[in-house]
């Protein structure tokens, strides 16, 4: 009877063994890895150091470790891999240790980690087919949908910690549900320019392939910005007339607005010097542009899923 008692007891246990702050901690520092791994991933395409490793999981046949300077930038960027791996996997088993916290937490968390996990063989094809662009891009793209998976997840953890709100009426709701359609386009039409730029280059003898023209590409994605800024204009405006009701919307429509705006100056000077730009310039371009998808998933999240203002 005891022996049962002590068995029985076990899974309660076990599920109070992670508190709701903690994993509201460990789901940030999983979205912080994945929006870094979208930066040293852009740093090795734009220096041209996607072959600086040609063997997977090792640099090359005879030597494990990097041995140049595309190796290094290469083997850094499975490092952080590595990283984000590890970070993801305490983020699914926290996830189904926490306690309150509901099964859409759990298998949001479980696909962030599975999402990552997929990357590491993804990666290896794509290094195997000699980087072809609509890899290239596909891995990038799944990196950006793991995000914002995180960010939800994020969100779920901040709605444990913090309570649940009252829900926002239907106009908010279609009008961030739009927000996140114009943002989606604004990335896929984003990385298609970056994939027809002049980087990366070559890396030695290894010609890495670009996609399309850049100035076409470009074309579309200052279109893709001018969807995205006029859905967030109109979804503005009504905050400002319900600020009253919503101020942390408002809130987060200026801090949306913000990174906007930098990632638009930064494009604009990146297009510009087109001929002449650095390549961390246009790293840094693609780390805000994640930053600012995050940041708008979590926005139509919270729309959707009202979490109680502090």
């Amino acid at each position: 009877m005891h022996a049962g008692s002590a068995s029985a007891a076990l899974p309660r246990r076990l599920a109070e063994t992670v508190s709701p702050l903690v994993f509201r901690r460990v789901a940030l520092a999983a979205v912080g890895v994945l929006i870094l791994i979208v930066a040293t991933g852009a740093t090795v395409r734009l220096t041209g150091s996607g072959l600086g490793c040609p063997e997977w999981p090792t640099c090359t046949t005879r030597h494990a470790l990097p041995q140049s300077y595309h190796s290094y930038i290469e083997f850094s960027n499975r490092v952080v891999s590595a990283i984000t791996v590890l970070t993801t996997l305490v983020l699914a088993v926290s996830a189904w240790l926490t306690r309150g916290l509901g099964r859409r937490g759990k298998w949001l968390a479980t696909a962030v980690c599975l999402g990552v996990i997929a990357q590491a063989p993804f990666g290896a094809i794509v290094v195997y087919y000699d980087l072809n662009p609509y890899l290239v891009i596909s891995h990038l793209l799944l990196t950006m949908l793991v995000l914002g998976l995180a960010v939800l997840v994020l969100l779920e953890a901040a709605r444990l910690v913090r309570g649940a709100a009252a829900g926002l009426p239907g106009l908010a709701r279609a009008g961030s549900a739009a927000l996140l359609v114009a943002v989606s386009v604004l990335v896929v039409s984003g990385t298609l320019a970056t994939a027809a730029g002049r980087f990366p280059g070559n890396n030695g003898t290894d010609v890495v392939p670009r996609l399309g023209s850049f100035y076409p590409a470009v074309y579309w994605h200052v279109r893709a910005v001018a969807a995205f800024g006029i859905v967030f204009l109109v979804l503005s405006g009504w905050t400002w007339l319900h600020r009253a009701e919503f101020p942390w919307l408002l809130r987060a429509c200026v801090g949306l607005l913000a990174i906007l705006l930098l990632q638009m100056g930064i494009g604009e000077a990146q297009y510009r010097t087109y001929g002449s730009v650095p390549w961390w310039v246009v790293v840094v371009h693609v780390a805000t542009a994640a930053l600012l998808f995050a940041f708008t998933v979590g926005l139509a999240a919270r729309v959707w899923r009202p979490i109680r203002a502090d």
